[in-house]
């Protein structure tokens, strides 16, 4: 059985992945914070969202996107208040958890439920995929909406989501993802889960043993975006591959100032303090929109979905 795993070795910077067989728990620790970026606990400045954007269209599938999210310190909770304030001019339906959604102990009130409480007393769904920091049976909570499942997909008006385990790539989470990815027939495919196949974060990388099992289903089968977490950090890359990779990882720890200056890759970064997303989907175009713990628009665009494979496309 292929089996893919990624560790954390003492004293050094980066992620490896290695493929092995068999299966071993991801075991990794947090960096330590910079004076700078400790500096930025400080309370966020009073005010909405103010940056948010409107939507562009009438009728369209609205959603936000966290990463790294699960503190249970302040500015996790600023960035739960810029998310509901958000959502007064841009009323999104659902939320996207990239990974890590709890670091350590299993306090789901104190990391979850008071710092989304607004958007939790409107009914708002999250739906999580599995981080490094998580505990595997964070699956069976429900307001995770993973119904037990390391990794699932689900429809919203027509757009198809597929929330991965990028902890355990073993075999049948590969056959699974063909699978879905070659049966669906929906136009635009949108995959998530913790670690970035591309990244220009000095610390961790890009995750090219995960990539080489991944990418080439989401080529064969039409995928347009994928999104991460894992890097404390909003980066968006340059399309790789026809694929469009957006790093989300600061929705309340921040690494500040670790995306690698002049990276060939990186088509818009954002690593001073924490953000997170909102993205809308209309007909053949997501609009996208990245905001700041204190509000602030940090980037903002559109992408088209990418042309859908002929019917009997299979990757061999």
């Amino acid at each position: 059985m292929l089996m893919m795993r990624v560790h954390l070795l003492s004293r050094r910077p980066a992620l490896l992945l290695t493929l092995f067989l068999g299966a071993l728990p991801l075991v990794a620790g947090p960096p330590p914070l910079s004076a700078s970026a400790a500096a930025s606990q400080a309370a966020a400045p009073a005010g909405a969202a103010g940056g948010t954007l409107a939507p562009h269209a009438e009728k369209s599938l609205r959603f936000a996107v966290i990463g790294d999210s699960g503190t249970g310190d302040k500015p996790q909770y600023q960035v739960g208040e810029r998310l509901a304030e958000s959502r007064s001019v841009f009323p999104y339906a659902f939320v996207l958890m990239l990974g890590d959604n709890i670091y350590g102990s299993e306090d789901f009130v104190k990391k979850f439920e008071r710092p989304y409480k607004a958007l939790l007393d409107l009914n708002i769904p999250f739906y999580a995929s599995l981080g490094n920091h998580d505990d595997p049976n964070q699956r069976f909570y429900k307001p995770f909406n993973m119904d037990g499942q390391r990794y699932y997909t689900f429809e919203k008006e027509g757009v198809r989501f597929f929330a991965l385990d990028s902890n355990y790539m073993d075999q049948t989470q590969v056959d699974w993802v063909e699978k879905e990815l070659s049966t669906s027939k929906n136009t635009w495919k949108i995959a998530y889960f913790h670690h970035p196949l591309y990244s220009s974060g000095e610390r961790h990388g890009s995750e090219v043993d995960l990539r080489a099992v991944l990418e080439p289903m989401f080529m064969k089968y039409g995928v347009s975006v994928v999104l991460s977490g894992h890097e404390h950090f909003y980066e968006r890359l340059k399309p790789q591959n026809g694929i469009t990779y957006i790093t989300n990882g600061g929705a309340a720890k921040l690494r500040e100032g670790n995306i690698r200056v002049g990276s060939d890759m990186t088509a818009k970064g954002f690593d001073t303090d924490r953000s997170y997303m909102l993205a809308e989907i209309a007909g053949k175009t997501m609009y996208f929109q990245a905001l700041s713990r204190t509000g602030e628009l940090v980037d903002s665009g559109s992408i088209e979905a990418v042309k859908p494979p002929p019917a009997d496309d299979t990757v061999r």
